[in-house]
């Protein structure tokens, strides 16, 4: 499995980004993943925190609170890639932003505990300028 995240930048405050993450080696399906999907972000001199989850079914998205009502994670089946929409960017959003993949046997639970998630992408850095 290969992860390949992408779309970070420097924006605005109250700007948007959407991140991408194209996954290789595993299953989007009409129905159910293979994997459990997640974004990450770790900020300068903090700890990887998690920001959202989708199950594999695709029909179960958690968020962390911090984030809750401006983020948005989405998946395409057809493109086998999963996107992170993110609205009203603020200066404590800026990060480096990882996807990641977990094989779960749940195809409705979200996990937002990092060591759950078995695969991960590079990093795209996302900038928010006051």
């Amino acid at each position: 499995v290969q992860l390949q995240a992408s779309g970070g930048g420097l924006v605005q405050a109250g700007g948007s980004l959407r991140l991408s993450c194209a996954a290789s080696g595993l299953i989007f399906s009409s129905y159910v993943s293979s994997y459990a999907m997640g974004w990450f972000r770790q900020a300068p001199g903090k700890e990887r925190e998690f920001v959202a989850g989708l199950s594999r079914s695709g029909g179960s998205t958690s968020y962390a609170d911090s984030v809750k009502g401006r983020f948005t994670i989405s998946r395409d089946n057809a493109k086998n890639t999963v996107y992170l929409q993110l609205n009203s960017l603020k200066p404590e959003d800026t990060a480096v932003y990882y996807c990641a993949a977990a094989t779960t046997a749940s195809t409705i639970r979200v996990y937002t505990l990092s060591k759950v998630y078995n695969y991960w992408g590079q990093g795209t850095q996302v900038t928010v300028s006051s």
